[in-house]
């Protein structure tokens, strides 16, 4: 039975529920009164019927307080009519059963049932669920605004009118919103699929007018009323986000998605978080398959080491790090205020769990020996880098101290505390090197994979390399610069109409990173192996800022410009994942490949990489070149890739 709280979780007798629940008992009631006439009547048609009026006012009266007696115990008058379920009408049937029992017990009791025709009180039992039920329905239809524009929903200004993109669980789930709460900020007129659900087919009652291609007709047919379209497919991204932002902005219609289902039904009808399309939305890329389960097993009850912390890459690893429970989580990073700010949101969001931050630099030695003596890590995850291109091409030295010093310091600690797993973050600007950064980081990557093989060798800690293009968002990324650049009221700047790169979302980036932190291939076994995150279809970057300025409501190159100012020192028009040397092999996730690369003698590379950090010590920067040539055959600094592009020009 409903207990005296309706399902809001609020007092029903406080306030103005009070007098909601005296009516919603009387009409109960009236309807039970009503049913049995109408039972009696039916049963014995219009002369019985008549003949039997002194009979059927006696027990109409009977009846009534039986019913005003069960329907008081029952506390049904406390269920608000506009929420009613499946599970209430089962209730309502229950109810409408012990009124007919407890009315049968009674007419036995005072007449032996003389003149009450026994079929009677199965036919009531029927009628008055279908009044109770009914009255409720239409209630709830009433409340709903279903019927025909009642109440004049659409007349409310602060109401949108809105049709549905995706005929899926999120839009069951908005729908079901909507309808709950009088003060829902939109109405759904109806649906539109993405797939092949059968047009006329309902979901809460709201109609599938036709599929994506159909909109055309369909937004014609409520051009007076209808105000956007929300993407309730969570799959829905790339060109076909592309299309309905087109045809939206074309339509003058606004375009918003859906949040993640989780974060759908948790919300209530006022605070579900529409969003507007953004970039993120704009790429090719499915949601890809993760084992959290493997992750879970990975990360659960461990001790866990994070560098660069602060860091666009290491926050989200530290955020996806704290979901799976860790036993310990050690925060590491140089900037003081980016480490304050993750230690503070993961205290916020995991009160509970065990943390440490620690301010330093991983270039010391002694400090990074403390922090693994004092953390104890299990797994440690290296984000730590310096990343800026043209201001590393003219300070190497303090690339290689960041870069490889700082790897090589927190790889060898990871070995002699026997580390299980040491995660190595890494960028495809470490292929063909044309810059300091991108040859700092190709050296860190070879000592991680030196280390690998060895440790291999006598089941030590294991060292798994993840290579990955840019991410959505991230510190330099080019998205935040168009944001702003947007918001002066442009230009927008691209340095070549010709430049691509590969793109992914932060969060996509670290959920596969810890995806491949959980890999036990046979090949990665072997040791050496540099695991390489499928970044999709390159983007044009001229692309993504017509993009971004159609997202902003307005056209590109009429209302903002968008200026052409040249390759920056160390930038390249085409980015790639894999070295040629590297053979590229499959692994068990489809969305993460393996590079192999070619074994070197670990000795002869380990004291090249030692002289190459000693003369960054002593911030010798032309033998620090000299030294990365060495190790790396095809290095080429900025001004060298620039010479030579100048030099293939002259001879073509």
């Amino acid at each position: 039975m409903p207990s005296d709280h309706d399902k809001m979780g609020k007092p029903a007798s406080s306030g103005l529920n009070a007098w909601r629940t005296i009516v919603i008992f009387l009409v109960d009631v009236s309807l039970a009164a009503l049913s049995f006439p109408l039972t009696l009547f039916l049963r014995l048609g219009d002369d019985g019927f008549l003949n039997a009026l002194p009979l059927v006012g006696l027990s109409t009266l009977a009846f009534t307080a039986v019913a005003a007696l069960v329907i008081w115990r029952s506390n049904l008058h406390r269920i608000p009519w506009r929420y009613v379920s499946v599970d209430d009408a089962l209730l309502l049937a229950r109810t409408a059963v012990f009124i007919n029992l407890g009315f049968l017990v009674v007419m036995f009791l005072t007449s032996r049932l003389s003149g009450v025709p026994r079929s009677s009180v199965l036919i009531d039992t029927i009628v008055l669920t279908a009044l109770f039920v009914g009255a409720r329905l239409a209630a709830r239809l009433w409340h709903e605004n279903q019927l025909g524009l009642i109440k004049g929903g659409l007349a409310n200004e602060n109401i949108v009118p809105v049709i549905l993109v995706g005929a899926t669980d999120e839009s069951d789930a908005f729908i079901r919103k909507m309808a709950r709460d009088p003060r829902a900020p939109y109405r759904v007129l109806g649906i539109v699929t993405t797939n092949n659900n059968p047009v006329g087919t309902r979901i809460r009652g709201v109609k599938v007018l036709g599929s994506v291609d159909d909109l055309p007709h369909i937004t014609s047919e409520y051009r007076s009323i209808l105000k956007g379209l929300i993407v309730a497919d969570a799959g829905l991204r790339g060109d076909p986000i592309r299309d309905l932002l087109d045809f939206t902005r074309e339509q003058g219609l606004r375009l918003d998605r859906l949040p993640e289902m989780s974060r759908l039904t948790k919300a209530s009808s006022t605070e579900i978080d529409i969003r507007p399309i953004d970039v993120e939305d704009l790429l090719s890329r499915p949601q890809a398959s993760l084992d959290r389960e493997g992750m879970a097993a990975l990360i659960s009850g461990k001790s866990v080491l994070v560098t660069g912390a602060g860091g666009s890459i290491g926050s989200e690893l530290v955020r996806q790090i704290a979901s799976f429970s860790p036993r310990h989580i050690a925060l590491f990073d140089n900037s003081e205020f980016n480490l304050y700010e993750i230690d503070r949101q993961v205290c916020e969001a995991y009160p509970s769990l065990s943390r440490s931050a620690i301010v330093g630099n991983v270039r010391e030695a002694d400090l990074v020996e403390r922090v693994f003596a004092a953390e104890m890590p299990e797994i440690v995850f290296h984000a730590a880098a310096l990343k800026h291109v043209p201001l590393l091409e003219s300070q190497p030295s303090q690339a290689i101290l960041t870069n490889v010093m700082g790897t090589r310091n927190i790889a060898d600690a990871a070995i002699r505390h026997n580390v299980t797993s040491m995660v190595m973050i890494s960028t495809d600007k470490a292929t063909h090197p044309v810059s300091v950064m991108g040859g700092s980081k190709r050296i860190a990557e070879t000592y991680c994979q030196m280390l690998d093989v060895e440790s291999r060798k006598r089941n030590h800690t294991r060292f798994v390399t993840v290579r990955f293009g840019n991410v959505l968002g991230s510190a330099g990324s080019v998205i935040p610069l168009f944001q702003k650049q947007l918001q002066r009221g442009g230009p927008l700047t691209v340095t070549h109409p010709d430049m691509t790169r590969y793109f992914m979302t932060i969060r996509e980036a670290v959920e596969l990173v810890l995806q491949a932190t959980t890999l036990r291939d046979e090949l990665l076994d072997k040791g050496g192996a540099i695991v390489v995150l499928d970044m999709g279809k390159p983007v044009k970057i001229i692309d993504m800022a017509r993009q971004m300025i159609k997202l902003a409501g307005l056209t590109p190159d009429q209302d903002i410009e968008i200026k052409i100012t040249g390759l920056r020192p160390g930038e390249r028009l085409y980015e790639d994942l894999f070295n040629t040397s590297e053979e590229i092999l499959p692994t068990s996730h489809k969305e993460l490949m393996a590079a192999i690369a070619v074994s070197r003698d670990g000795d002869e590379a380990k004291g090249q990489i030692n002289q190459l950090v000693e003369a960054a010590q002593r911030g010798d920067d032309e033998t620090v070149i000299r030294l990365m040539h060495d190790i790396l055959p095809d290095f080429r600094t900025v001004d060298e890739a620039e010479a030579e592009d100048r030099e293939t020009v002259h001879v073509e």
